[in-house]
C-alpha cells in the first residue's frame, strides 16, 4: 500500500497551478511519483489531496483513490485521513511527498527490503547532505533511528547532524496509525508532525531503521521554481542517460530535452537543439536534428529529422523530413517519403515514395504513391467556411505553382502542368492545364518605360 501526500497549497511557486501538478520533463511531479510507487508494485494507493483536489483528481483519474484534508495540520495529519480507507488493512505501508519526483522505484524496493528483513515498526529513507538546513534531522542511536527533528525544533547539537528526513517512509500499517492516536501538535509550528511517531516507536520498543539515499538527487522536495528547474535538470541527465545505456547517441545532452515519455531505438542519433516530447516513440537508426521539435508522434525507422517541427503525426521508415518542415497534427507518411525545406503538412496522408520537396502546402488530402508535388503547390482546402479533401492518385504529377482546389481528385498517373489551378477532376492518365494562354507585346516594355521617366520628370519640376 501506498500513501501519496498531495494536499499542500505550494504558496511558494507563486502559481495557478497546483504544485504536485508542476510538470518535470513533460510529466506532473505526482505523476512521477505514482508511477514509482507502482514499479514497486504497491497494489493500492491513496492520494490525500486539500488545495486544488479536483485538478489532481482530474489528471489521476482512477490510477489512485482519494482522502481529502481539508485543512493542512501537518503531515500526520494528512495520514490520518486515510484511516477510513487502509487503517484496518494488514502489511506495510509507504508513505511518500507527492512533490518528489526524482524518488524511483528501485530506491523503494529497497527501502521495503531492509523494512521487511528487519522487521522493524517503520524504516526511513534518509540522505546526508553537505548542507541539511531546512530538512528534518535524523537522529540514530546503537539501534538504529532514534527520532526526527524538524529544523525549527532542533537543539545546537541536533542541528549539526547532516543526515536529514526525505520524507518517504516505510510502516507497519496497524502501528502507524495505532501511533497517529498518540501524535500531538505540540511543536513550534502547532502541526501533527507524521515524524513524531518515529519517537513513539522508539519510546514502545519498536525497531526504527534508515536507509541512507546513494544519490541525494532522489531526496529533492520541490516547493519553488528554483527547485523546480534542478528537478527538471537532473531528471534531464537521468533520462538521456537511459537513452545512451541503450543504444542512442546523443551528441550533446546539455543541449537536448527528452521527456520521461519518450522511446528511442537503438542506434539513432540525437543532434543538439532537439526536443522530443509526449508520448513520441522513435524507430532504430534515425539521424534526428539538429533543432528537431517532435511532440506525441510516431517516427519509424532510419527516418531523418532536420531542423523541423512534427506534432501528432507519423512518419514511415526511411523517410526524410526538412529541413524547416512543419508537419502539423494528422499527418501521416508512408516508407520513403521526402518533405523537404518549407513544406507543410496538416491533416495529410502520404504513401510510399511520394516527394514535396520545397515550399508547399498539403492539407485535408490523401496522397497515393509515387507521387511528385511540386515547389509552391497548394492544397486549397478552406473556402472561408468548410474543409475540403484533396484526393491524389498514385504515380500522379503536380508541377510546380499548382493550385488543387478541394474538394478535387487527380487520378492515378495524372499530371497537372505547372501554373495551373485546377477546380475539377483530373481522370487518371490524362493531362490538366488550366491557365491563361500567353501573350506578348512587342516593345511594349520599352514604352511603359518610357511613360513612368516621363511622369516622373514632370513631377520633379
Amino acid at each position: 500500500m501506498a500513501v501519496v501526500l498531495a494536499a499542500g497549497q505550494g504558496k511558494r511557486m507563486k502559481s495557478k497551478l497546483y504544485k504536485v501538478l508542476h510538470p518535470v520533463c513533460g510529466k506532473p511531479m505526482v505523476g512521477h511519483v505514482l508511477e514509482a510507487v507502482k514499479g514497486a508494485s504497491c497494489k493500492r494507493t491513496v492520494v490525500v489531496v486539500g488545495h486544488g483536489a479536483e485538478a489532481v483528481q482530474s489528471y489521476l483519474g482512477d490510477a489512485a483513490e482519494y482522502a481529502l484534508q481539508e485543512q493542512q495540520l501537518g503531515t500526520g495529519h494528512a495520514v490520518r485521513q486515510t484511516e477510513s480507507l487502509l487503517g484496518g488493512e494488514e502489511g506495510t505501508t509507504i508513505v511518500i511527498c507527492g512533490d518528489t519526483p526524482l524518488v524511483t522505484a528501485e530506491t523503494i524496493r529497497a527501502m521495503l527490503e531492509l523494512h521487511q528483513t528487519s522487521g522493524a515498526a517503520a524504516t526511513v529513507l534518509t540522505a546526508a547532505l553537505d548542507d541539511p538546513t531546512g530538512y528534518g534531522r535524523v537522529i540514530r542511536g546503537d539501534s538504529g533511528v532514534e527520532r526526527i527533528v524538524e529544523q525549527k525544533d532542533c537543539t545546537l547539537e541536533e542541528a549539526a547532524v547532516n543526515e536529514i528526513n526525505t520524507g518517504t517512509y516505510c510502516f507497519d500499517n496497524r502501528k502507524l496509525f495505532a501511533a497517529l492516536g498518540e501524535v500531538t501538535s505540540n511543536n513550534a509550528q502547532g502541526e501533527f508532525y507524521l515524524t513524531d511517531v518515529i519517537g513513539i516507536f522508539r519510546r514502545a520498543g519498536e525497531g526504527v531503521e534508515g536507509l541512507c539515499l546513494s544519490d541525494n538527487a532522489e531526496a529533492i522536495g520541490v516547493n519553488d521554481r528554483i527547485a523546480l528547474s534542478e528537478a527538471e535538470r537532473l531528471m534531464r541527465e537521468r533520462i538521456v542517460r537511459k537513452h545512451q545505456v541503450n543504444g542512442v547517441t546523443v551528441i550533446d545532452p546539455a543541449s537536448t530535452y527528452i521527456e520521461a515519455g519518450v522511446k528511442i531505438g537503438a542506434d539513432t542519433v540525437v543532434y543538439p537543439g532537439t526536443v522530443l516530447r509526449g508520448e513520441t516513440v522513435i524507430g532504430e537508426d534515425c539521424i534526428i536534428g539538429p533543432q528537431a521539435d517532435i511532440e506525441r508522434s510516431v517516427i519509424g525507422s532510419g527516418v531523418s529529422v532536420r531542423y523541423s517541427v512534427i506534432n501528432e503525426s507519423v512518419v514511415g521508415d526511411e523517410s526524410a523530413v526538412g529541413p524547416y518542415a512543419n508537419l502539423r497534427p494528422g499527418s501521416k507518411l508512408g516508407k520513403e517519403v521526402k518533405i523537404g525545406d518549407f513544406v507543410e503538412l496538416k491533416n495529410a496522408t502520404l504513401d510510399d515514395g511520394t516527394k514535396v520537396s520545397h515550399l508547399s502546402y498539403v492539407g485535408d488530402a490523401v496522397v497515393g504513391k509515387d507521387v511528385n508535388i511540386g515547389c509552391g503547390a497548394i492544397t486549397v482546402n478552406y473556402d472561408g467556411f468548410n474543409k475540403s479533401k484533396t484526393v491524389i492518385g498514385d504515380g500522379a504529377f503536380v508541377g510546380s505553382n499548382v493550385n488543387l482546389i478541394a474538394p478535387v481528385t487527380i487520378g492515378d498517373g495524372a499530371y497537372v502542368v505547372a501554373g495551373s489551378t485546377i477546380t475539377s477532376d483530373v481522370p487518371g492518365g490524362d493531362l490538366a492545364i488550366a491557365r491563361e494562354r500567353q501573350v506578348n507585346k512587342p516593345g511594349y516594355a520599352d514604352k511603359i518605360r518610357a511613360r513612368a521617366k516621363a511622369k516622373k520628370e514632370r513631377a520633379g519640376k
